[in-house]
């Protein structure tokens, strides 16, 4: 059976820089180069996901297409289909005052989040810090080995699957005709909301969010008499 756009599946897969070191996987033998010297290690899973829906790189969904299930692939991407090319622009020089209002020490090679943006320091020179706002693979060449394991067609795993993806969480759901109810905190629900369209698309279901309805048990003590 071929695989076609929309199709869930699950997978096992490795990327890394042609000629260098690996930068993603599911494989845990994979993770444990990248996690030394961390205390929390990445857990190694397989990764389901829906073909053609930006959930994986959007040259690998095209590369996946007409796949078939059970076999292993390898596909080397250009920069321009994978994370692509580097912008000369995205290297700015940032005031060193900036860091120490922060009561950061700016050293080279060490990366922080710039109000959402992640940057690497380049140089620290005098009172100017040059930072690369670039995605660190871009400008380079990628190759990954993909083993398609098998095709999703429970609903449950693909909700399941939707929900970390999108949400990075586990909630409590169940589905009633063609309508997905989601229980999430009270200040996360307006955001679900916000995926009701994709939810649509993907799963061909309306998608209704509640508010959870999980409170703490407060314990009272009774007054024993004296």
């Amino acid at each position: 059976m071929k695989l076609q756009k929309k199709d869930f599946i699950e997978i096992e897969f490795t990327g890394k820089v042609k000629g260098g070191e690996v930068f993603d996987s599911t494989l845990k033998e994979e993770l444990e180069k990248l996690n030394l010297g961390h205390d929390q290690p990445l857990r190694a899973k397989p990764f389901i996901f829906c073909i053609g829906q930006e959930m994986f790189l959007n040259s690998l969904d095209d590369f996946l297409i007409e796949k078939e299930i059970g076999k292993d692939y390898e596909i080397e991407l250009e920069p321009e289909k994978a994370f692509g090319k580097r912008i000369p622009s995205l290297i700015q020089r940032i005031p060193i005052r900036i860091f120490r209002e922060k009561e950061v020490n700016p050293v080279q090679g060490a990366i922080f989040n710039f109000d959402g943006k992640i940057g690497k320091i380049l140089t620290v020179s005098g009172g100017r810090v040059m930072v690369d706002f670039n995605n660190f693979l871009a400008g380079k060449i990628v190759v990954y080995k993909i083993k398609i394991l098998r095709k999703v067609t429970d609903l449950n795993e693909k909700i399941k699957a939707l929900n970390e993806f999108f949400f990075r969480r586990e909630f409590k759901f169940e589905v009633k005709d063609k309508k997905l109810i989601i229980e999430a905190d009270k200040s996360l629900v307006k955001f679900v909301e916000m995926f009701k369209d994709k939810f649509k698309d993907i799963l061909r279901m309306d998608l209704e969010v509640k508010e959870s309805k999980n409170k703490k048990i407060e314990v009272k003590e009774e007054k024993k008499s004296a």
